[in-house]
Formats: C-alpha cells, structure tokens, sequence
C-alpha cells in the first residue's frame, strides 16, 4: 500500500495505490498555507480511514508550491556569491531581474574552460560580505566562473558560509554539469531561495508521518516525474520545480493507459500542459522554464501559465467592447466565496461595499497573511501593515491609506507572506452551479461588484452577476485554449504567438470563440488536436469539456482525474543522471573534471576509464541516496574529434553519461 499526496496551491490530494490494484481511496482538504502540517495532517488522517497506517510502505509528495513560488515571485530572501563574473553577467538569462533587490557580491577568482584557476580567490573579500548580508537573508547562493570544470572556489565560499552562518547555501556545480554560467547562477537563486518553503513541506509531513504511525520512506517528485528523498529534495529543492505537473503527466498516464496524450492539468494558481510519447514524459534538454525563467533543471518539456481557478480576475485595460472586458491571472488570490466562508466578517464587509452609492477602487479586495513572519524582518511601513493584518482579513479600501501604501504591501505579497483576497473563476463557478464549497452570496457580491466598477469604467457594459460570472469562465475557456496552442506550438519548435493583436494570434482567439462568434466573420477558423487531450485537476470540468470541442479534441477523463497528482505521486521509480567530462588541455595530456576537482592523466584510455569508473559509481551513489533499490547502470558516451586532412582525427573531449535507475526502496 502506497500513500500519495500532492500538496498544491489550493487543495492538498492523497490517494492511497496499489501497483495492481490502482486508486483505493481518496481523499480532498484545502491547502493551509501558513501552516502545511494542517492540511496534510486532515488529509492524511482522511484517506487512511479504515486503513491501518503501520502498512503504508512508502509515502510519496508531489507539489506545485516551488513552482507556484517561481510563477508567482515569491520566495525567501538571499544573497548571490558571483565568483570571477563581471557585473554584465546581470544582464544575461535574466540574472538581475531575478535577484531583484537582494544582494549581490562580486569576487575575484573563478576558473576557465579548461578548469584552471583564471585568478585567485577573494577570500577576505568572501568573509566581510559573508558577515555582512549573514543577518538580513534567509540563504545563500555561490556561483565560481567554470565552476563545472573546476567547482573549489564554489566549495570554499561553502564551506565558510556553513562554519560562519549556519544558513542553507547552493553551489551552482552541484545542481548542473552544464556549461552557461549566468543561467547556472539563476538555478542557484531559485534554488536557496526555495529552501525554507520546501523545507516547512517536508518537516510538516514527517511530522504526520509520525503521529499517525507510518514508519516508511518519504519521498519527493522530481520534475522529470522520478523519484528523490525526503533529504535529498531538502538540499536541492529547486529540483521539485515543475514537481507537480510532472507528477500529474505520470499520473495520468497511469490513469488513462494512453501512451501518447497532450495533458493539461489546471489547479488553483498554474495550468501545466505537457506531451507524452510512448507511455514516458518528453523531457526539456534546455532546461525547465517556469515563470518565464529558463533554468538549468532537466525536467519534464513542460509549459506553466498563471492560469487557474484562483486566478485574479480584473478588468481589461482597453475600453469595451475594443477589449475582452476581463483579463484572467496571473497572479493568484483567495477566492471571495472561499473567505466568506471562512470569515463571516468578509461578507459584512461586502454587503457594505455594495450598499455604497459609487464604486471605489479596491471593493472586493482584501489582503491576509499567508505565512508567519520575523516582525523585526520587516521595514517599518511593512510592519505596519503586518499589524494590521493579524485579526485577519482586511478589505484594502480601509487598510491602504493611499497608492503609495501599495509599495510596502506588494513587498510583502512578492515574500510570499501575504495575498490577496478578490474574485476568480472559482467564484463564477459557484454562481453558475459548477462548484457548491463555499459561500453563494459572498460570489455574487463580489461579481456585483466588479461588475459596478466595469460600467463606471465604461470597460464593461451593465450586466448582472450571473452575466459577469459566464464571461468570466468564457474567457477562462479562451485563455486555456490560446495557452495550448501556444504550449504545442513550441513544442514543434515554432516561436511564441505575437503578443497584442497580431494576425496569428487573432485568428486562434477566433477560432476558440463560441460558434456564432466564430462564424461572424469573413473567414472562421477552426483548430484540431491529433493526440488526445486529458484535462485533470479540480476545476478542468468547470472549462475543459467546452474547450475540447472547440479544439477538436478527442478528451480523455480518466478515473480519479481530480486527485492525478497524488497517483503520479507513488506510480514513478528513481532515475539518477550523471556527467564526467574528458578534455584534452595538452598535447598527451587528459583531464577528467570529477565533482571533487579534475585529474590529469599522459594516457586518453586510462583517462576514459577513470570516467566510466567514477560516473557508474557517482550515478549509483546518487540513486541510492535518492531511494533506489538495486538500481540498473546504463553508460552512454559522446566523444568530440577534429578532423584533420591527411591526419588521424584529434580527441577534442568526451562525455561520458551513466544513467541510474530503479524502483523505490519499500518499508
């Protein structure tokens, strides 16, 4: 019997599966961010009723919230080490605008492409900007020039970090062996910056673990969809981006039994869309984007929009009817029909709103603590609005005092420690009979609201809450269409649709339009998908059912497509990649570049043979620590050669490649 749990933005799943068996019971809670133990306690304790928990053989967690983080720019503060970079590497793979306004210290050293030391190490300088930034960040992040080919800057700037500190830091070698040092540097960023939440995930599940008697391992869902430990996804988080949309492609290959499908999973705050070809996951080779950042993770080909039922729903820039009338996401908020529910004094504060002559411009906006927080962490005008905030949900009418209040709240949402309360599809729903959880009459006040502020706007014409309520899952229909299309376009390799109003992207808005709207014009055009399309996740039945006749598509609802995650959770094995380089920096001379430093041998075969030696041994090793039991070693070598007219060729370099895979280790 094995246990899955997907923790997601909105709702925390567990399935409890059997290999032959399949799904057994399932179970739903709703997702308390500010404190995990909660929501994973409920729906641990839920999905085991019945069922004694000392039989659970394997726990396993799939999660969205590294990913959501990234989407939605929130994480821990941190500070970047940048060894032998000049300050223009800022501007490559979006480093500066990664980093934002955390610290970044610049120290000479680094190495070059043959793993030779460029220029020594700024140790001094290294200790006065350790002991400087040690107080104000929660990480550390260090990125050495080449550090692929010679990481010991990395590892000496470690090392002093945990002696002086205590503090979590991530060296950039250790999440890649691939060269691009900018992106390497952007990895390690996210990477630190994901630690306390992964962290507070873990923790929180070991804990239940433990109360409820489950001794067995705990794993974690990479975003290649395999498996790692509980201890291992604690050291590289970063790792567990796209964590959740692969698990979801796992889960619904497990579920559907189709071996080559398009899915496309929507949750509360992403949908993911991915391709699978026979039976296995297509895999980035240029490493996962999420939130518009390439990184350097091999993981699942995965495309991830701010598209969800708790997407903010607010009014389009452009006047009506010029304008769509409303413009869905990206940002995440709590739907108003879920704090009304929750909190009685939000529906006072609505039916207030509603009851005032004119509309303001924050009715049916709130803002709450998501997590908890170091009050001395914060600056003044945060703390302030921290205070404020402690009995609870505040509507912004009453706690901003003016636009400029803006800047420290919107501090405090981007840390990830507060958000936003407003409406969302979620709500539509409610109105429109898909979705009964929550509280009816706070929906309505909020549709009523937006409604009001639309007309005086004039960026919607007078319509009635249900009315607002069907345009805004029709445009959900629409937007869910143009981000798979999009998502299927690249992956055949075409560019981007034109953003605006371009003839491409104009004619697939058309073609994903209800069938009058469609036909209104002189040309009508119509989209078809060739690989089925399986929708899972809670709110796909609210929008997909439409969107799949629009598109032409074959939709595939497979059993228990509400809880996909938590199945693909448990349904993948352990698969570990490793990478030793061979390159040739003198005339009869090699040089390995192993992860403790490189080795230099007269002879290439004795070379290549310590490289097949150490990267079957380092591909076993990272596969037990990550949970296998009896891995298999697959080895694969590329070698690079010159060719030379009338000569033998010349050895450039080599990678040798040994890939470790098996099943998890059971109770």
């Amino acid at each position: 019997m094995l246990l899955g749990i997907d923790t997601g933005g909105t709702y925390c799943d567990a399935v409890l599966y059997d290999r032959s068996a399949g799904v057994t019971a399932a179970a739903k809670a709703l997702t308390t961010k500010h404190d995990l133990s909660l929501c994973i306690g409920e729906v641990m304790t839920r999905v085991l009723t019945g069922f004694d928990p000392g039989h659970v053989q394997l726990v396993s967690l799939s999660t969205t919230l590294a990913t959501n983080a990234v989407v939605e720019g929130h994480g821990a503060p941190v500070c970047l080490i940048l060894i032998g970079y000049d300050e223009a590497a800022l501007q490559r793979a979006s480093l500066g605008a990664a980093i934002a306004r955390d610290p970044v210290v610049f120290l000479a050293g680094g190495h070059g492409p043959l793993g030779d030391e460029q220029a020594p190490l700024d140790r001094e300088g290294a200790r006065a900007a350790i002991a400087q930034h040690a107080g104000r960040v929660e990480a550390f992040a260090v990125a050495g020039y080449f550090s692929v080919r010679n990481p010991s800057h990395e590892l000496w700037v470690r090392d002093l970090v945990r002696e002086t500190t205590g503090l979590p830091v991530t060296c950039a070698h250790e999440l890649t062996s691939n060269l691009d040092a900018p992106r390497r540097a952007l990895t390690a960023v996210l990477n630190a910056r994901l630690i306390p939440q992964i962290q507070t995930l873990v923790l929180s599940v070991r804990e239940r673990m433990k109360a409820l008697g489950a001794a067995c391992p705990l794993m974690v869902v990479k975003g290649d969809g395999s498996l790692i430990t509980d201890e291992v996804a604690l050291m590289c988080p970063v790792e567990t981006i796209l964590s959740g949309p692969a698990a979801s492609v796992v889960g619904a290959q497990a579920l559907s039994g189709e071996s080559d499908i398009v899915v496309s999973d929507i949750g509360g705050t992403t949908t993911d869309i991915a391709v699978l070809r026979g039976g296995r996951p297509v895999l980035d080779s240029k490493g996962a984007v999420v939130g518009g950042w390439r990184t350097m993770v091999e993981a699942l080909s995965v495309h991830t929009f701010g598209l969800g039922g708790d997407s903010d729903v607010r009014l389009a820039d452009e006047p009506w009817p010029e304008g769509p009338g409303l413009e869905i996401g990206p940002r995440r908020v709590v739907p108003l029909s879920l704090l009304g529910h929750q909190r009685p004094a939000v529906l006072s504060e609505l039916q207030a709103q509603i009851r005032l002559d004119r509309p303001r411009d924050w009715d049916g906006r709130f803002a709450l603590r998501l997590r908890t927080a170091d009050p001395a962490s914060l600056g003044l005008a945060e703390r302030r609005l921290w205070d404020a905030l402690g009995d609870g949900p505040q509507p912004l009418n009453g706690l901003l005092r003016n636009f400029a209040s803006m800047l420290p709240l919107s501090r405090l949402v981007e840390r990830g420690l507060v958000i936003y309360g407003g409406f969302t599809p979620s709500d539509a729903a409610h109105l429109l009979g898909k979705q009964q959880d929550w509280s009816l009459e706070a929906a309505r006040l909020g549709a009523e609201l937006l409604a009001r502020r639309g007309l005086a706007e004039r960026r919607l014409p007078a319509m009635s809450a249900e009315a607002l309520a069907e345009l805004t899952l029709e445009r959900v229909v629409e937007r869910s269409g143009e981000v798979l299309v999009e998502a299927l376009l690249a992956e055949e390799g075409e560019r981007p649709l034109e953003v605006g109003k371009g003839p491409g992207r104009r004619l697939i808005g058309r073609a994903l339009k209800p069938a009058a709207a469609r036909r209104a014009g002189l040309i009508a055009p119509s989209l078809g998908l060739t690989l089925p399309l399986v929708a899972v996740g809670a709110p796909a039945a609210s929008y997909y059912p439409v969107l799949a006749e629009r598109l032409g598509a074959r939709r595939v609802v497979p059993p228990h497509a509400e809880v996909c995650n938590a199945v693909g959770a448990v349904a993948g094995g352990v698969t570990q990649r490793v990478k030793v380089l061979v390159t040739a920096p003198a005339e009869h001379r090699y040089r390995v570049h192993l992860p403790d430093g490189p080795r230099d041998f007269p002879d290439r075969e004795a070379a290549l043979g310590l490289a097949r030696e150490a990267v079957r041994d380092l591909a076993r090793e990272q596969a037990v620590a990550a949970g296998a039991s009896a891995p298999d070693i697959e080895l694969e070598e590329i070698r690079r050669e010159a060719e030379v007219v009338g000569g033998d060729p010349i050895f450039v370099e080599a990678e040798v490649i040994a890939t470790a895979a098996g099943r998890p280790r059971l109770a």
